[in-house]
């Protein structure tokens, strides 16, 4: 089982995975306090720690791996969002992949990734 979202901005591969990776942008865009490291092995915390975890894998303005988990999940429990942007000066696609979360979880994060990080990202980076 896996959620799978493909998302177009108006804004360079870049910059979608900048934002991504960079607090400043994601706090700005989401309006949610955020605390992300750009490195791998570095940690995240966003929405007031409703969301943590670790960079797994990254390749600059191409790819994020992270080890992803949800407050309400018990202890030790991860599932892995995979992000891939791609594309042209101001048209990049991101192709997110979520796998290995709860069962219970599934309708819950496919709503939240498209509310609380693709229609905030979006209308951030598309008019900036």
């Amino acid at each position: 089982m896996a959620i799978k979202q493909s998302i177009n901005f108006n804004a360079s591969a870049e910059t979608v995975y900048a934002a991504l990776l960079t607090s400043e942008v994601f706090a700005a865009a989401t309006g949610a306090e955020a605390n992300i490291s750009p490195d791998v092995g570095g940690e995240f915390s966003c929405f007031a720690g409703q969301i943590t975890g670790r960079n797994v894998e990254l390749i600059s303005g191409e790819r994020i791996v992270q080890a992803w988990r949800a407050s309400p999940w018990p202890n030790g429990v991860y599932s892995i969002a995979r992000f891939e942007v791609t594309g042209a000066e101001n048209k990049a696609v991101l192709e997110m992949e979520h796998s290995g979360y709860p069962e219970d979880a599934e309708e819950h994060l496919e709503g939240g990734w498209r509310k609380m990080y693709w229609d905030q990202l979006k209308s951030y980076l598309d008019n900036n």
